[in-house]
């Protein structure tokens, strides 16, 4: 029985579905959290100030 390489192809098994919230393919189904939004850990979204879109117009 060989281990490593051709065992890896056989892995179905998927950790993120989606999510019920943002909609994504990042609800982790162990842990029970969108990597995502942050849903099932917290009542607020998930966001850093630093992944915000600069807003200004073009002049």
């Amino acid at each position: 029985m060989s281990k490593g390489t051709p065992s890896m192809g056989k892995r179905q098994k998927s950790t993120h579905i989606l999510c019920r919230r943002c909609g994504k393919h990042s609800y982790h189904k162990q842990k029970g959290v969108c990597a995502s939004c942050g849903y099932g850990a917290t009542a607020k979204r998930r966001g850093f100030g630093w992944a915000k879109k600069n807003r200004r117009p073009n002049n």
